[in-house]
């Protein structure tokens, strides 16, 4: 049995991340390109946005649904994350995500035959899946993250619809995928891009500074931006799901 808040929080955010990357690298890795039937692009794209809606509802209530360090880090900066969730959050996220990833290797493993290749690694220059050089990949983590941050904050704000937040960021993740597959392999979480890249290895390693550092630096300008944007709150979470009770 989970004794304390933050365990329980810790467990809520595990799930939720190891979820996004099994479940969105997973189809990028098995189902992208298979033969006659893969889902492409927009597939994979629906895929992330699919793991995020549904971890959403069924844990964002618990530790608020963020499933990626970016997203702790941004919350944090506009005040709506407690200082002391914000290293164990994403401790947590990292270590989720390699776990996953591992799971996709042994998954993958089983095909004779079967190298890892890139992994559904993010890259830039020659490991970009458009050839996109690195400030083109920078700038493009940076903005689709801050934008991520925007929305996340705004659907989970005051006056906001309450208990649907989960739809239009999910969807966001969707439309973000949809634009960068072909720039970096879309990270906008360093959790993410840290699983595949340890898997996948050598050069798509030394990148992985990137696909932490722009979307850590676009996340907290949206949460510096939200705290003149929107109304301060007193209350230090942003819970993406609230939960439902009976009065």
């Amino acid at each position: 049995m989970l004794q304390t808040d933050m365990q329980r929080r810790l467990v809520a955010e595990f799930i939720g991340t190891f979820w996004l990357v099994f479940g969105g690298c997973g189809a990028a890795i098995f189902s992208a390109a298979f033969p006659q039937l893969g889902i492409g692009f927009v597939g994979v794209a629906f895929a992330f946005g699919l793991t995020v809606l549904s971890m959403a509802y069924a844990v964002g209530h618990i530790s608020g649904g963020h499933f990626n360090p970016a997203v702790t880090l941004g919350l944090w900066s506009a005040g709506r994350c407690a200082n002391k969730h914000v290293l164990p959050y994403v401790i947590v996220q990292v270590v989720a995500a390699i776990v996953a990833a591992a799971a996709l290797y042994l998954i993958a493993s089983g095909k004779p035959g079967w190298v890892p290749g890139g992994f559904a690694a993010n890259g830039y220059g020659a490991l970009s899946p458009g050839k996109f050089g690195m400030a083109s990949c920078f700038f493009a983590e940076f903005l689709l993250t801050f934008f991520f941050l925007m929305i996340i904050i705004g659907t989970t704000s005051k006056g906001a619809a309450s208990g649907f937040a989960g739809i239009p960021i999910g969807l966001a993740l969707t439309l973000i995928h949809l634009i960068s597959i072909p720039i970096t392999n879309t990270s906008v979480n360093p959790a993410r891009s840290t699983g595949p890249a340890l898997f996948a290895g050598g050069a798509y390693t030394a990148q992985l500074w990137l696909f932490w550092l722009a979307p850590i630096l676009g996340a907290l300008a949206a949460g510096a931006l939200a705290r003149v944007l929107w109304e301060p709150m007193t209350i230090t979470e942003t819970v993406i799901i609230e939960e439902s009770r009976v009065a």
